[in-house]
């Protein structure tokens, strides 16, 4: 509902300030791919697993992100860039940091630890498909307005979940008090909005390297206010994931600097 009501309010939007809002059958069947794969399936995987795992411990996890990327960019949608020993080092301390969060629930075995292992998976599978999702928006170019490409990602995404909730029954789970609204509305204009329109003009003007670099915040932030307001413990196997995990994405992303491997210049170069 969050992506149906965000992404048909900015359409309006846009199309009451004069952008161009209709697209040709290509663009639409583009946009309509890249929504579905970044907001109607990474996304809706993301929120599901949170039932099951504390929200800095799913932070840590997709904080592979840039892992993906080096992998999707290299491997799968490659786009000619040989892979660096610092992009090599960085998936491995990535995988091992991954191994560390992930270490208790498998030693665990219990029921409700298997649950949340598949919870991590998927989450693991989430990062995946954003990472997958984002290199194929770059690779694509999709010639419409930013703010345009956001609304019809995020409206045709939101009724594909919207369908699938009402399918499976969701809507009888719902609890419509205020908070929950207050919610709704508050990821609307901030997740929505701000966010997602934000990261969709960045993949068209940054490179993807610096565009992953977020990956770095949200694992400290979520920790902080899952510890804060949700009283979610932080134990030894959180604090050693994630000192792997940041150094592993930092790795990746200095390996995808083009400025690298080149000669220094000045800033006036």
């Amino acid at each position: 509902m969050r992506f149906t009501v965000a992404g048909w309010l900015l359409l309006a939007f846009c199309g009451l300030t004069g952008r161009r809002v209709a697209v040709n059958r290509r663009q639409f069947a583009q946009l309509a791919f890249l929504g579905f794969i970044l907001l109607g399936v990474s996304n809706a995987m993301l929120a599901w697993s949170e039932l099951y795992v504390p929200t800095g411990l799913a932070a840590l996890v997709v904080a592979v992100v840039p892992i993906w990327f080096l992998l999707v960019e290299r491997f799968i949608l490659p786009t000619g860039d040989r892979v660096t020993a610092w992009g090599i080092g960085g998936v491995a301390l990535g995988a091992l940091g991954v191994a560390v969060l992930l270490w208790p629930k498998v030693s665990a075995g219990e029921t409700l630890g298997w649950m949340q292992l598949v919870a991590c998976a998927c989450l693991l599978a989430s990062s995946f498909c954003w990472a997958f999702g984002s290199v194929l928006s770059r690779r694509w170019k999709v010639r419409v307005d930013p703010l345009v490409a956001s609304g019809w990602q995020m409206a045709c995404a939101g009724g594909v979940d919207l369908i699938a909730g009402l399918v499976l029954g969701d809507q009888h789970r719902a609890t419509w008090d205020a908070t929950s609204l207050a919610a709704v509305l508050y990821l609307v204009v901030f997740g929505s909005w701000v966010g997602y329109s934000a990261y969709i003009w960045l993949l068209r003007h940054v490179p993807t390297a610096k565009v992953a670099t977020y990956a770095y915040v949200n694992p400290v932030v979520a920790v902080f206010l899952g510890w804060l307001f949700l009283g979610e413990s932080i134990d030894r196997y959180i604090l050693a994931g994630a000192a792997i995990i940041v150094p592993a994405v930092a790795l990746v992303t200095r390996s995808e600097d083009p400025g690298d491997d080149a000669a220094p210049v000045t800033e006036a170069g």
